[in-house]
């Protein structure tokens, strides 16, 4: 399969405007979006899910965690790339990038639990363990929370899985992170 990476002016028009926006935020239109363009119900899903995501109950460090770690279960180079870039920019230790990275546990107990729960929760389908979601509750995280990792699962399956599709080439604006 070979996916075109849209840009604003060929992409359908009735998603023209939300990537008009896109760009304005973050001064560049990544390629993810521009493959996911074309079908603008997978891009306009996958900005909502994340405009849901950051609303969630987990704290700026605790999403830049779970993102990446669902990225590196789930192979995806681009994202993996992404989610580096973006952890760095909110201040995340590069311990811990490099950490979830090598799938190497955090050396923080409460960090490690919600990175063993998110890798746990991709890797086998949604069936955790019984100890890993007893440590992740031991740890101070809640049902809501085990459930705001659900919803970034949903929303990265569709992002790393488009990546899959249509071999995203990663943007220069992330190839520091690879």
């Amino acid at each position: 399969m070979e996916f075109e990476i849209q840009t604003i002016s060929t992409a359908p028009e009735t998603i023209r405007e939300t990537l008009v926006s896109v760009e304005g935020k973050y001064g560049f239109l990544p390629n993810l979006l521009g493959v996911m363009s074309t079908s603008p119900e997978v891009v306009s899903a996958y900005l909502k899910l994340g405009e849901l995501f950051e609303q969630s109950s987990l704290s700026q460090l605790e999403q830049d965690l779970v993102l990446l770690t669902i990225s590196v279960c789930n192979e995806c180079g681009y994202c993996t790339a992404a989610h580096s870039t973006i952890a760095r920019m909110h201040e995340t230790p590069t311990e811990i990038i490099n950490q979830i990275r090598t799938n190497q546990p955090i050396s923080n107990s409460k960090l490690e639990a919600l990175r063993n729960f998110t890798y746990e929760i991709v890797s086998s389908k949604g069936w955790p363990s019984e100890k890993c979601k007893s440590e992740f509750l031991s740890a101070g995280y809640s049902n809501r929370q085990a459930l705001d990792v659900v919803l970034a699962v949903g929303m990265k399956i569709l992002s790393n899985y488009t990546n899959h599709l249509a071999g995203t080439p990663v943007d220069r604006q992330f190839e520091t992170a690879e």
